[in-house]
């Protein structure tokens, strides 16, 4: 913090609204609130949120923002016209994929890559498994080709040769020849995005940055451009997909770090928000417009995945937190498809034309509606300040029109069977990340976040058979609080190849070292203060024959790395995934991890304490009909954010505030802690 730089503001900025957490470093204050994001350039809103608590932009020491710019231009293929230059032979690559299919059991799909053929050209060269070069690349070739992509039109560029990860020598000569002739920055590397074997994956995660690096580095000048204006002197850093930060500089050199930027940090927030309020495993449950992100934490931490698709086709290999998508958001739009079922989703209204109750053109029932229809969201008090109000009637309308009609019941038992489906979908995500990984949801506290995940909290204990539900203070702004809390991350990975027996595992941990120094390094440039620096390493390991790796953490001492330790650390971790070895089989070393950690400042979770120590009748504001189980219940209605710690309610209730609003069930009991949480758990009466 800077002579008067009070605040750290995070800006979270999805499809519906954008979320804005501000913390006073020297009041230990929070003050939060959500606007509807501005379409078109999510720069405006984002300022314009911020300045609705901090007027003066020179009071702000540092703004970290969760960005879904690059996975809407993803998800819509809205990315820049961009060229390939590859090895002769293997051009087609990025459109062979794995030869998956986008429904398991289906035989028709269709597959359209973000790079058109006539933009992947091809040059003589090749550099052998073992890292051999057997033909040298032609620079006047190369500069050929990459003139024919700028005169069709190119943006940006992608140098891929197969084999880069065992020796770059080509691929580093290309990429200075193209960037000699080439007008902008745009040019990517492959072997400095994913060095790893695995010719599709290296090419799909090095072309998806090449797509991205336009559109995002366009969005953060911008934005940029916008906090300067404004007065803004402060530091800018970006959430990664891997649940760290990264300065603004990094974030235009690979933006697809950020392709899981916004889900992350609310997986952070929440890890964050469970440790401090004693809960060492929880699922999150993001909510929003359109989708339910699911994550585990175990132990205290969030699982890291090697890859993951961002959608069909979209592989990104590059260190993510384990998030499981699905369309079942409070936009998700409801229907009785061609066999007469009711189904939730995945098909969304969005923010524009968003729900029926909105009254901005959609006609057809979403979750939203539903929960209005339902009592369980005031009409009168829409969350976000988009709306004066919202339109029952019109939500009623719709839900006979499409669903109680066609299935002759009441248009109450229409909404609560939306609401039914959607749960059950949401409970099927979280199975599949608890249950299908061999963890016992009975040892696991839900954490719904998001507009909507709160309503439907209840639901999910006794559908999937939770220990409870922690419901952070500020629900509606979780994410926004992630990027305050996260530390700052970088990865980095390097295939091996060799079996354990004959590597130089001494060479290997000096290598490994020496990785980790070049790495801290780009801490220091991001000119950021942390409280320490972890050095993180690990390797992916397999029995030889086997396909897919097990990730071994390794401890690299003052001694160095022994081919000893390397065994017991792969023991250690196959017996833990396995539960037995292969015993006589030898091992392979496919990769070595290295990250780099900076710890930020800690962030005070006692900031979120009620300020006094009201019960809850004193907190009561009303009482609402509410639709559950078939019937109606006048059900009492708090203001959630005057409760005091200890404070109880019992269902049926709900708790409102300006971020979301919360359903406790019926057979179950919310209670206040320490911290602000609202613990929802099976009442004891």
């Amino acid at each position: 913090m800077m002579g008067s730089r009070r605040y750290v503001i995070g800006v979270d900025v999805g499809g519906t609204f954008t979320d804005i957490f501000v913390y006073d470093q020297i009041d230990r204050k929070v003050q939060t609130t959500k606007i509807p994001s501005t379409r078109g350039d999510q720069s405006k809103g984002f300022a314009e949120g911020i300045a609705r608590i901090v007027p003066d932009f020179s009071e702000i020491a540092t703004i970290v923002h969760g960005t879904t710019v690059g996975t809407n231009a993803l998800l819509e293929r809205k990315g820049s016209r961009t060229g390939i230059i590859t090895t002769r032979g293997f051009r087609d690559v990025i459109e062979m994929r794995r030869r998956d299919r986008p429904t398991t059991w289906g035989l028709w799909g269709q597959y359209t890559p973000v790079i058109s053929r006539e933009h992947r050209l091809e040059v003589e060269e090749r550099v052998l498994a073992d890292g051999t070069v057997r033909v040298a690349v032609n620079d006047d070739e190369v500069r050929g080709k990459a003139e024919q992509l700028l005169a069709a039109g190119c943006e940006s560029v992608c140098v891929f040769f197969i084999n880069g990860y065992a020796n770059d020598a080509n691929e580093r000569r290309a990429v200075e020849t193209v960037r000699a002739v080439w007008p902008n920055g745009y040019v990517t590397a492959a072997t400095e995005i994913a060095p790893e074997i695995r010719e599709f994956e290296r090419l799909s995660t090095a072309a998806l940055n090449a797509y991205l690096q336009p559109v995002v580095s366009s969005y953060l000048d911008r934005l940029e451009k916008t906090l300067r204006e404004r007065g803004f002197a402060g530091d800018i850093l970006i959430v990664q997909s891997n649940g760290g930060v990264m300065s603004i500089d990094t974030a235009k050199r690979f933006p697809i770090r950020t392709a899981l930027s916004g889900p992350a940090a609310g997986v952070m927030a929440g890890q964050a928000i469970a440790k401090a309020a004693g809960f060492p495993n929880i699922i999150t449950c993001d909510m929003g417009g359109t989708s339910f992100d699911v994550s585990l934490v175990t132990n205290g931490e969030s699982a890291l995945a090697a890859q993951t698709a961002i959608d069909f086709g979209l592989v990104v290999r590059t260190p993510m937190i384990e998030i499981t998508t699905i369309g079942a958001g409070g936009g998700s739009i409801a229907q009785i498809d061609s066999g007469g079922i009711l189904q939730v989703g995945p098909e969304s209204a969005g923010s524009d034309p968003g729900p029926v109750c909105y009254g901005l053109g959609n006609d057809r029932p979403t979750v939203t509606d539903a929960n209005v229809i339902l009592g369980r969201i005031n009409a009168e008090r829409p969350i976000g300040g988009k709306l004066a109000r919202l339109d029952v009637e019109a939500a009623r309308a719709a839900v006979e029109k499409h669903i109680a009609g066609p299935l002759c019941i009441s248009v109450e038992e229409a909404a609560e069977a939306i609401l039914k489906i959607a749960n059950a979908r949401m409970a099927g995500a979280i199975r599949l990340v608890s249950i299908e990984r061999g963890h016992d949801p009975a040892t696991f506290a839900a954490m719904p976040f998001g507009g909507g995940g709160a309503l439907h909290t209840g639901a999910l204990i006794k559908e999937v058979g939770l220990k409870s539900a922690l419901v952070p203070r500020f629900p509606g702004v979780t994410s926004a609080l992630g990027c305050v809390v996260a530390d700052m991350r970088h990865d980095r990975v390097q295939t091996v190849n060799r079996l354990l027996d004959g590597l130089d595992a001494a060479a290997l941990g000096e290598e490994m070292l020496k990785v980790a120094e070049e790495t801290a390094a780009l801490l220091d440039q991001a000119g950021v203060a942390f409280e320490r620096v972890d050095r993180i390493y690990g390797l992916d390991m397999l029995y030889l024959g086997q396909t897919h790796t097990v990730s071994v953490p390794l401890e690299i001492g003052a001694g160095g790395l022994t081919t000893e330790a390397i065994r017991d650390a792969f023991n250690t971790a196959y017996l833990e995934a396995f539960g037995r070895l292969l015993e006589g089989i030898p091992m392979r070393v496919m990769n070595y991890r290295v990250a780099v950690v900076g710890h930020r400042p800690q962030f005070d979770m006692r900031s979120f304490a009620p300020a006094s120590g009201k019960p809850a009748e004193e907190c009561r504001t009303g009482t609402r009909r509410v639709y559950v189980g078939g019937a109606w219940h006048d059900t009492p209605v708090y203001d959630r954010l005057e409760l005091g710690i200890g404070a109880t309610v019992q269902g049926p209730a709900i708790l409102e505030q300006a971020d979301t609003t919360i359903f406790v069930d019926p057979g179950l009991e919310g209670r206040v802690d320490e911290f602000g949480n609202l613990i929802i758990s099976r009442s004891a009466a």
